[in-house]
């Protein structure tokens, strides 16, 4: 299986989570959660990291990260192997990987993302099937009682705890003070009852961030990158759907905003080539084009239809891919 893509830079933000090999537990008690916690701080400390969330389930964990040293790798190598062959191995007398994979790190736009994922982790321990039954009430009372999550001390003064900085994400909130602890509490609350969407935005599997933050990713770091991964692959074709809308409405001599509002064929191939050559999901596409992703699918498959009669379609198709310089490696339609 090829590795997935890793982007290092001094100063870089990442979502980290690490699942438990066939979903089973990576912590069989509190003492496995209080050792793994302090081998964390060991880590921070060591390899300069800063830590701004995190939250541990039974059979996973998820870290928000800052790497001022560029160092993640490394971080995580010495962490895991400490913590799964030094001691949860030794201690349960046990043999073989601890982990599903290797650990999966999101990068994230500091500026854009860093409150909000932060709400996003903290939600993780209300997500899980038994939880989500639970009423909001009830949900909010398992959130504040949760032990195992850097949540209490955002919103208890006498909860906080060293190893995590969260001045800087109470700072979108007014502050490291009683106001800002308020506010964040607040807008977790808001969050339990309306959602957070984080999974659609994530591009290539690997980055979170503005069309403009992941151009620079892709800019600055792609070229260097050895080997076609799948996720640089993905990256590269989600990265082409600015130069596909250029290209069609240079094409067919409509904006954007009017092949939107259209309901006939333009649009319609609008949304096939973002599918097929930009490389977005349904929803990404009908959220671009303020539709249901249902009707991004419909869209596709009536555009099947009329290619067989309509020779006219084709053309345009390929005078965009042309003008793209697109080297063509599936079928036309999948």
């Amino acid at each position: 299986m090829a590795r997935p893509l890793r982007i290092q830079y001094e100063g870089a933000l990442y979502h980290v989570a690490c699942c438990g090999n066939e979903r089973k537990a990576i912590f069989r008690d509190d003492y496995d959660k209080n050792v793994f916690l302090k081998l964390l701080d060991d880590g921070l400390k060591t390899y300069n990291v800063i830590l701004y969330c995190y939250v541990l389930m039974d059979n996973h964990f998820h870290l928000l990260l800052e790497t001022p040293l560029a160092n993640l790798g490394k971080f995580m190598r010495w962490f895991n192997i400490t913590y799964t062959s030094h001691y949860y191995n030794r201690r349960h007398k046990r043999t073989g990987h601890l982990y599903q994979g290797r650990y999966k790190s999101i990068l994230v736009e500091k500026k854009s993302y860093l409150h909000i994922l932060s709400r996003y982790i903290h939600l993780n321990p209300v997500k899980t099937k038994q939880e989500e039954k639970l009423l909001l009430l009830e949900k909010v009372k398992y959130l504040k009682t949760y032990s195992w999550s850097s949540l209490l001390g955002y919103i208890k003064g006498s909860r906080r705890s060293g190893m995590i900085d969260y001045a800087r994400i109470l700072e979108s909130y007014g502050g490291d003070n009683e106001k800002g602890r308020k506010l964040y509490w607040e807008s977790i609350s808001n969050d339990l009852s309306a959602g957070i969407d984080i999974k659609e935005k994530i591009v290539g599997g690997s980055i979170l961030g503005s069309d403009t933050f992941i151009k620079w990713a892709k800019d600055k770091f792609l070229p260097l990158t050895s080997r076609e991964i799948p996720a640089v692959q993905r990256l590269k074709k989600y990265t082409t759907k600015d130069k596909i809308i250029d290209v069609l409405c240079r094409e067919t001599k409509k904006s954007f905003d009017e092949i939107k509002k259209e309901r006939g064929v333009i649009r319609q191939i609008a949304m096939d080539l973002l599918y097929r050559v930009g490389g977005l999901s349904g929803t990404e596409i009908g959220k671009m084009m303020g539709v249901d992703y249902s009707t991004v699918s419909q869209g596709r498959k009536r555009l099947r239809e009329k290619l067989k009669d309509d020779k006219r379609i084709s053309q345009i198709i390929e005078r965009v891919e042309a003008n793209m310089s697109i080297i063509k490696i599936c079928p036309l339609f999948l």
